[in-house]
């Protein structure tokens, strides 16, 4: 939840510790998996090619950036799974070389590092446009792309398609994204309730997707908040929330403190409940050391 603007503590202060787990399945319907996932620590390093004293050959420094991404590939025959490949690759490449920028914030920096997260994803859009410019047999291939970064406190989420990224914080789970389809805009409108949306043919058509167009450019939507100790970040793709409601996720959640099981959970219930789509969870909790 986003709490008012107060000064970040020293990292010395409130030591930052994060345990994660993802998992990606076919489903029982798709005969491929066209989601990736990516969980991603990174770390200052400094490596000693040489010296007198004893000492370990790589140090790292103590702070820590965390990255998560899940992505839903659109297109079949394989370019579906291509164009999400391509999609979580280019943000790791990013963020990997933007480190700077992002171990040190400060709450007035805060607005370029989301542009800065902006410009990834549409950096992914053309490098999949590329990419399929190449491959006539690819073209129209795009993909879902939901992007958190966690790093002293704070998260950073970017994101474009259906794929979701909810909070858990003090028993309440909150999505965090909105559902770039055509029906769900017509839900936010009033033009439709949700009740109609869940039976509507249109209800999959993405409006906002990451390649799979002629041109370089896409929405992006952006935010940014605090987090506290106890904290659970989920991002999935919608292969999850077709089948389960947000209440019985936030009821495994709670109940599975060890993530590989909470993960293990969700994706056995989204198969029992029918397994229509590819099923992608990553699962983040957030501690004091």
């Amino acid at each position: 939840m986003s709490l008012p603007d107060t000064p970040a503590l020293p990292n010395t202060e409130r030591p930052f510790m994060v345990q994660s787990f993802g998992l990606t399945d076919t489903g029982r319907v798709r005969p491929s998996n066209e989601d990736s996932f990516v969980i991603v620590e990174i770390a200052r390093i400094m490596m000693v090619h040489r010296t007198s004293i004893p000492q370990a050959k790589a140090q790292y420094s103590s702070q820590r950036g965390h990255l998560f991404v899940v992505a839903d590939g659109i297109g079949g025959h394989e370019a579906g799974e291509v164009a999400s490949a391509l999609g979580v690759v280019t943000v790791e490449d990013f963020v990997l070389n933007s480190l700077k920028r992002f171990f040190h914030l400060q709450k007035a920096e805060e607005p370029n590092v989301l542009q800065d997260f902006q410009a990834a994803l549409v950096q992914a859009d053309a490098r999949i446009l590329e990419e399929a410019s190449r491959h006539p047999e690819m073209l129209g291939m795009g993909t879902t792309l939901t992007m958190a970064f966690a790093v002293n406190w704070r998260l950073f989420v970017a994101h474009a398609g259906d794929s979701r990224c909810y909070l858990l914080s003090g028993g309440e789970l909150i999505q965090l994204t909105q559902d770039h389809t055509r029906v769900a805009e017509m839900v936010r409108l009033g033009s439709l309730s949700a009740a109609e949306a869940s039976r509507h043919p249109d209800r999959h058509l993405v409006t906002s997707v990451v390649g799979s167009g002629h041109e370089v450019g896409l929405r992006v939507e952006m935010h940014k908040l605090d987090l506290e100790p106890g904290d659970t970040v989920l991002l999935c793709s919608d292969g999850l929330t077709q089948m389960l409601s947000d209440t019985r996720i936030a009821t495994i959640l709670q109940e599975e403190p060890e993530l590989r099981r909470a993960c293990d959970r969700l994706v056995a219930e989204a198969n029992e409940e029918g397994g229509n789509d590819n099923i992608t969870v990553v699962v983040a909790r957030f501690e004091e050391a």
